[in-house]
């Protein structure tokens, strides 16, 4: 007994660590196997890099149209109002007073907050009834013989924004931008007013005078007196749009089509790269997809192709001197041609047939025949002195195209000789990156499409497509739009008013458009 009791309890110790082991070993076990078998949306902070669309898009501008009119977004915002700028102004200090020292890793840029004015339906809804109801009298042209709905197609912007936004947020895939319901929490504020549709399909007095109804709308806005309209967004993709009116919004970020630097659509001073934003054209063409690239490989037996309007203004005077110059060559195919529904399988066909394609000025110096072209697989020989690009904070466009002066391509041969020089694995890389093929994203193989995807306007809007990277490029604006707003509120009278970015406008009597 006494041998017994003298290692007995030695005994009970020894096997105390053992079960404490094996106790410690079976939660962890537990708590691994419940984690492995968790919802991974419950943990959004850690997004894949490429969210998988939950949706078939809708790419078609009509098609889209036409389910969204007849089945329009319940109202699930509960917006609330100011009375007044200086009430805003006194919510807005105390929510980025929170942002800045309630949590120092707040994001400060992404995603961007948007408010989206709720206006009255003469101005959105009514509008795009309008285009609905009419879209399909062919018969209305322009001057020079385009398609009027056509061209309200491939700037239509202002929609593919509006109704991202305004859907709900279960049914959104972007993360790069919400809409807010207060406007004291918005970093910018969306303007949803319709300018081409309203343009083209308005007796010129009647638009004229709804452009009027709007300015004053917008204006008599807190928000946009508080800021005198720099955190708002106005689309007017259209070049010819809203022109009566527009040197009143001039602080307001412009979605444009191009800058024009000559001076014939925008006055100066009124767009710049620092404010405004350039956008794609919607492309008249269907994407060719990385089957569809493989599948037209050994048909592109075009060295060069074009079709579209061959007279132009301004810059687009070089599509003259170019179809002088490359008519009849071999190997290159130029056509005149329009926008409508024939012009578009006769572009499409004929850039899929195609290695480069020609993407020359317009009367301004952008041309939908580049975004067409990228969405075709047909590397775009860009021959236009003065033109900005989309998303090109974002992008390296010379991974895809040619960029050619206009006094280069003019000269006899120069232009069919630098492009046979190129050599084939060039050519081959460049296709490439038109449709380009990640192999693994989070873990997972998946099939993406780069650059050709940045150009393609969807419902509900895909990530990388052109509506994501609009928020992604705003970003970068963000604080420069903050500082010149927060600026303004204190100068006094005495002040120079202009700082050192615009010194090179000083002689301008809209230097001051930034401020």
């Amino acid at each position: 007994m006494a041998l017994a009791g003298k290692h007995g309890p030695s005994t009970s110790r020894s096997k105390s660590p053992f079960l404490l082991f094996f106790l410690s070993l079976s939660i962890l076990s537990l708590i691994f196997f419940l984690f492995s078998f968790r919802n991974p949306t419950q943990f959004p902070d850690h997004p894949s890099p490429l969210v998988t669309p939950a949706y078939n898009p809708q790419t078609s501008f009509v098609a889209s149209l036409e389910h969204f009119l007849h089945h329009p977004p319940p109202p699930d915002h509960a917006v609330r109002t100011v009375s007044g700028e200086e009430e805003l102004d006194d919510l807005v200090s105390a929510t980025e007073s929170g942002r800045l020292y309630g949590d120092p890793y707040y994001p400060l840029s992404m995603p961007i907050k948007v408010y989206v004015y709720d206006m009255p339906s003469k101005f959105t809804y009514d509008l795009l009834w309008l285009f609905r109801n009419t879209y399909k009298d062919t018969s209305n042209l322009t001057s020079n013989g385009s398609p009027v709905h056509r061209l309200i197609e491939q700037h239509s912007i202002d929609y593919w924004l509006w109704v991202d936004l305004i859907a709900p947020e279960s049914q959104r895939l972007l993360k790069s931008v919400v809409r807010v319901d207060r406007q004291e929490e918005a970093d910018l504020f969306y303007i949803p007013f319709f300018t081409t549709i309203s343009f083209f399909l308005m007796e010129k007095q009647q638009c004229k005078a709804l452009y009027r109804e709007v300015l004053k709308w917008v204006m008599d806005q807190p928000a946009w007196k508080r800021s005198e309209g720099r955190d708002h967004i106005l689309p007017v993709h259209h070049p010819w749009s809203f022109k009566s009116v527009r040197r009143y919004m001039k602080n307001a970020i412009w979605l444009l089509p191009d800058m024009d630097s000559t001076g014939n659509w925008y006055k100066p001073g009124q767009v710049f790269l620092e404010k405004d934003l350039i956008l794609p054209y919607v492309p008249n063409v269907d994407l060719c997809d990385a089957k569809c690239m493989a599948d037209t490989e050994s048909t592109r037996t075009t060295i060069l192709f074009f079709r579209g309007r061959l007279k132009r203004n301004a810059g687009g005077k070089i599509r003259a001197k170019l179809v002088a110059e490359l008519s009849g060559t071999e190997g290159v195919v130029i056509e005149e041609g329009s926008a409508g529904e024939v012009g578009k399988v006769a572009a499409q066909n004929g850039m899929r047939k195609s290695i480069f394609c020609l993407s020359p000025a317009g009367d301004t110096p952008s041309s939908a025949r580049l975004f067409d072209a990228i969405v075709s697989g047909c590397i775009p020989v860009i021959v236009s002195d003065e033109l900005e690009l989309p998303f090109e904070g974002i992008l390296d466009y010379r991974k895809i195209a040619i960029f050619v002066s206009s006094s280069d391509a003019a000269q006899p041969g120069w232009l069919l000789n630098i492009l046979k020089s190129i050599s084939h694995s060039q050519i081959s890389e460049m296709r490439r990156n038109l449709v380009k093929t990640c192999s693994k994203l989070s873990h997972s193989v998946t099939d993406v499409v780069i650059y050709s995807r940045h150009f393609v306007y969807s419902n509900p809007a895909q990530p990388l497509g052109p509506e994501d990277l609009v928020w992604r490029m705003m970003a970068g604006k963000l604080v420069n739009i903050k500082l010149h707003t927060r600026r303004s509120q204190r100068v006094v009278k005495e002040s120079r008013r202009i700082c050192t970015c615009d010194c090179r406008r000083a002689n301008s009597p809209t230097s001051t458009s930034l401020l």
